[in-house]
């Protein structure tokens, strides 16, 4: 199976986050083009691939997580302007026949990324 997809662990509950708003590009020339914006759903993970395999092209890539919005929709005090607001993750991907799975593991004041399976 290959395609790209995505999933947000919320470290500060302990739980997936929902309702997270990600943003996919594809940089071509130093320029970015919006490719598909999708929402987390309950378990913090996408109902459909952010790109199927038949989609994927070899390139880079940009993924833009919106994770401002789902902390301050926690109503936890958090100072403004927020440590992290919109979480830029950019990427290559070189092999077509590859699965790229890409985790966030994210809270108010930091994050992990990797490339998961």
């Amino acid at each position: 199976m290959s395609g790209l997809t995505a999933h947000i662990l919320d470290l500060t509950h302990g739980l997936p986050a929902s309702n997270v708003k990600i943003e996919l590009y594809f940089l071509s020339n130093e320029e970015r083009h919006l490719v598909k914006t999708a929402v987390t759903n309950g378990d913090g993970r996408l109902d459909q691939p952010l790109l199927t395999a038949a989609d994927l092209k070899i390139g880079t890539y940009e993924l833009i997580f919106h994770i401002g919005d789902y902390f301050r929709g926690k109503n936890m005090a958090l100072p403004e302007p927020l440590f992290l607001d919109l979480v830029p993750v950019r990427f290559g991907i070189a092999n077509l026949d590859s699965h790229y799975h890409v985790p966030l593991l994210v809270s108010p004041y930091g994050y992990q990324i990797y490339r998961g399976s």
